[in-house]
């Protein structure tokens, strides 16, 4: 496994010490800070053991890893700010797909069925070709939005 060495400078040191000592901060901000405070190899500290580390502040080893890797490789923004998802994804449901499945779900229900369910009504979309696959949450999400009541 390789080793990440975690060597602040004064700046850094301060700041983490200003994270801890002032104002209001998330819980994973005050624990990266307090890991990065405590594997720093700089001048301004003492370097303690990751297991020491670990039983004192209650995380996992892989956890101080993870942190010092993230140090070592984003530097010091990187590990204290939340990184927030970048996936991005499609839309299924146009205006187009909705206005279909709003004539489908006001229609008469299927022969042995008193009224559509959410699974009929994907089941149906697929059939007519709106759509490649479309889950019964997708229906349930457009549905809600019309306000459309299918229980009435």
């Amino acid at each position: 496994m390789e080793r990440y060495k975690v060597t602040l400078n004064k700046e850094e040191w301060e700041q983490l010490h200003a994270i801890i000592n002032r104002g209001v901060h998330s819980s994973q901000k005050f624990r990266n800070s307090y890991i990065l405070l405590n594997t720093d190899e700089g001048e301004f500290s003492e370097k303690i053991v990751n297991k020491k580390i670990s039983e004192v502040l209650k995380v996992g080893m892989r956890t101080i890893d993870r942190v010092k890797k993230k140090f070592v490789e984003d530097g010091l923004e990187g590990v204290l700010e939340r990184n927030t998802g970048t996936r991005v994804y499609e839309k299924k449901a146009d205006g187009d797909f909705e206005a279909h499945l709003i004539s489908i779900a006001c229609s008469e229900s299927p022969e042995g069925f008193a009224r559509w369910s959410l699974r009929l009504l994907s089941e149906k979309m697929v059939e007519l070709k709106y759509v490649e696959s479309v889950s019964h949450e997708t229906i349930r999400k457009v549905l809600k939005k019309t306000n459309l009541n299918l229980g009435k």
